[in-house]
């Protein structure tokens, strides 16, 4: 059953803190996107975590209904019935979704999991995100609590963040004075609030200078250290199993050195989506203008069907976005890492 359960899941957080490495966490937005990682995530060996943002949800309904429940709840169902095909895990995650769209999204995909539950079917998806970083911190973990408390209940694991990831995703903006770096204090705060909820799971994405979008490396400045001195503060006060397993979100442009040093100080998921993006439509592009008089009937010739039939440039896709996940899974010291074993 390679979509993990929550035991699974929870292996593969508490493996991935012991040995040093990370999941890469893959934004789709459709069937050709999730087959993509499922597939370099299987040449890899390694384990991986397909996400499903508010916007590639309300995508993958289809243009004229953008339900992004409908849209979140087909992916999932999707990669259930695909992943068993494969020999790794994979757990499915949402990903950024803030406090005003929490009852659009989130808490009706925690209510499908509940039904299914009931029924004695499996999560249908392993974890959410609640982005509260555009609130207070004490507003964010307000809320936050409560949501551990319910995901709690039926298995599900709770990613928060404290701090501000710059940029935009997903139409997602972060303010120009917005906060970028996660301080001890803040950390100290998520450990004391939400480690009152016994025996729940959860990961922290905390900021050290992330920023979503489009860079060259070395235009942004992360300062990884900054998840070390919260680690350090935590395991202080709280002890050594209060330290968190972190999140990279806003990873491109990162150098190979800075990740692996946020890996080095307990990050094990990290989000990837412009890279996988760009990778996908590369070859679209080159298909294309490689085989113009093939994709469009010019000057009242037929064009080629084997040039315009979508499978031909999506298949290549498909094998470029699958290249850049096991590029991901090297960068962040995954492969050969899984869990599964026939």
């Amino acid at each position: 059953m390679p979509v993990a359960d929550y035991h699974t899941y929870c292996m593969m957080i508490d493996k991935a803190l012991e040995n040093g490495f990370a999941y890469p966490a893959i934004n789709v937005s459709s069937l050709s996107a999730a087959n993509a990682v499922l597939r370099g995530l299987a040449e890899s060996r390694s384990d991986g975590i397909i996400q499903v943002s508010t916007g590639g949800a309300s995508f993958a309904s289809g243009a004229s209904l953008k339900n992004m429940v409908l849209g979140a709840v087909s992916l999932a169902e999707h990669v259930h019935r695909v992943a068993a095909c494969y020999p790794v895990y994979v757990a499915l995650h949402t990903d950024h979704c803030q406090a005003k769209t929490l009852d659009g999204f989130v808490i009706p995909l925690i209510a499908e999991t509940e039904r299914r539950r009931a029924a004695g079917q499996p999560n249908l998806f392993n974890s959410h995100m609640f982005d509260g970083s555009a609130l207070s911190l004490k507003e964010n973990l307000d809320i936050a609590v409560k949501l551990l408390e319910r995901c709690h209940k039926s298995e599900i694991i709770l990613e928060i963040e404290a701090g501000v990831v710059g940029g935009e995703e997903d139409g997602i903006k972060a303010e120009a004075s917005a906060k970028l770096y996660t301080t001890p204090e803040d950390m100290l705060e998520v450990a004391r609030r939400l480690n009152t909820v016994r025996g729940a799971r959860y990961l922290l994405a905390a900021t050290f200078g992330n920023v979503h979008g489009v860079y060259k490396p070395g235009h942004v400045k992360l300062k990884p250290s900054i998840l070390k001195d919260g680690q350090d503060a935590v395991e202080k006060v709280y002890g050594k199993d209060a330290c968190f397993a972190l999140v990279f979100h806003g990873g491109s442009g990162s150098s190979l050195d800075e990740i692996r040093e946020a890996i080095d100080y307990g990050v094990v998921k990290m989000n990837i989506d412009t890279d996988t993006q760009y990778a996908f439509t590369r070859p679209i592009v080159d298909h294309m203008l490689k085989h113009y008089d093939g994709v469009l009937k010019i000057d009242g010739e037929v064009g080629s069907k084997s040039a315009y039939d979508p499978r031909s440039y999506l298949a290549l896709a498909e094998a470029a976005m699958a290249e850049r996940v096991k590029q991901a899974v090297n960068d962040l010291r995954g492969t050969g890492t899984t869990l599964f074993r026939a």
